[in-house]
């Protein structure tokens, strides 16, 4: 059985006992998160398609931690203006497990 959920934006395919890095969830470690944003469910080859969601699916998550991604630098310059600027960003995010599928 598995699902695609909806989160931060993106989409998900995910499965019972998977852990997976998504964009950083409003919980803390060791708490648990209901997704409802579920837009597809294949159970055992019975495929039900949302519109757009499946109505009364959910996935539970545990959180796992929560972090940092490694940083990346933007750099932006204009040739001989002597315009130069450098930023650094590192993207937060929530390490999950799956703990159940329900629809």
């Amino acid at each position: 059985m598995y699902a695609i959920i909806e989160t931060g934006g993106k989409q998900y395919k995910v499965e019972e006992g998977q852990e997976l890095v998504i964009e950083k969830l409003a919980a803390e470690a060791d708490e648990t998160v209901t997704v409802e944003n579920v837009l597809m469910l294949n159970n055992d080859g019975a495929v039900t398609v949302g519109k757009p969601f499946v109505e009364g699916a959910k996935v539970t998550l545990k959180v796992v931690e929560n972090g940092k991604a490694r940083k990346i630098t933007v750099y932006k310059y204009k040739p001989k203006k002597n315009y130069r600027r450098k930023k650094g960003h590192r993207q937060p995010f929530s390490r999950v497990v799956v703990e159940s599928i329900v629809g």
